[in-house]
């Protein structure tokens, strides 16, 4: 079980306001800051500019993560006709949110979003909007408890129907001493066919130091603790679905729109990404 208890159904701010930590930096709060969001405390200000000090591209890939968001949502929904969503590890409400751009193509989409941290329940109202043919929801629950997370889930999403299962960048805060690659299965194994995995994760590989640097500093500082994995370890969360081309490749690699002035690949960037298809 999390160590972050669940908050009651109505997300009440007593309960809430106790648990927000006010004296580390943490993970989805630095991300709305890198992101150009405002809400966050000086904290995570103060340890997202060291950590930009250090690894001066953090901001392109925290962008090249959102971007890679959009483009998956709007393949799944508009190509594939993916109608229901599960966001886990959702973070702080940004421009062009899960619901936001699978309701732009297909305004009956639905919606789930899961995450744990007290802030992003403060501001759950903000995710919770939907078009009228459609719903969103949210619920404070961790990813490691799969069963509640699917129990809860149920109540808004038909699970005998396709799901697309959105991992953005929160298996990186799963230690390997928390079965990650199980979770993951677990999850997958629930959905039926015709689902997709959408997943995002910090690398970590020859000519990354500066990631490397930041990371180390993070986990003595931050919370909660980051584990970096290989490309070839980010790409084990595949293990038994079909894997859309390009495969797993940085998030600014994964199927990026054209500008009109192709003059070769995009920078990577250490986050690498890929969306797999459940056939079986």
């Amino acid at each position: 079980m999390t160590d972050n208890p669940a908050a009651s159904d109505d997300f009440p701010s007593s309960s809430l306001n106790s648990r927000i930590v006010t004296t580390r930096p943490v993970a989805a709060r630095i991300w709305n800051y890198w992101l150009g969001g405002r809400d966050y405390y000086e904290v995570d200000r103060k340890a997202g500019d060291e950590i930009s000090r250090m690894h001066p591209s953090i901001h392109d890939y925290a962008r090249a993560d959102r971007l890679f968001l959009g483009r998956a949502v709007r393949h799944l929904a508009a190509d594939v006709g993916i109608r229901q969503f599960l966001d886990i590890g959702a973070g702080l409400p940004t421009a062009d949110n899960t619901h936001e751009v699978a309701q732009r193509i297909a305004p009956d989409a639905r919606v789930v979003y899961v995450d744990n941290d007290p802030l992003v329940l403060v501001h759950a109202r903000a995710l919770l909007t939907s078009s009228p043919e459609g719903r969103t929801d949210h619920i404070d629950e961790d990813v490691r408890n799969v069963d509640s997370v699917l129990e809860h889930t149920a109540r808004t999403l038909d699970l005998s129907r396709p799901v697309a299962l959105m991992l953005l960048d929160v298996m990186a805060f799963v230690g390997d001493d928390e079965d990650p690659y199980g979770i993951v299965r677990r999850l997958m194994d629930a959905l039926p066919t015709g689902s997709h995995l959408v997943l995002s994760h910090t690398i970590t590989g020859p000519g990354w130091a500066d990631v490397d640097a930041a990371a180390a500093w993070w986990n003595v500082h931050g919370t909660p603790r980051l584990k970096q994995r290989t490309p070839e370890a980010v790409t084990r969360f595949f293990d038994g679905l079909d894997l859309l081309e390009p495969g797993v490749v940085s998030c600014t690699r994964w199927r990026p729109e054209s500008t009109g002035d192709e003059t070769g690949e995009p920078e990577e960037v250490a986050m690498y990404c890929g969306v797999g298809a459940k056939r079986r």
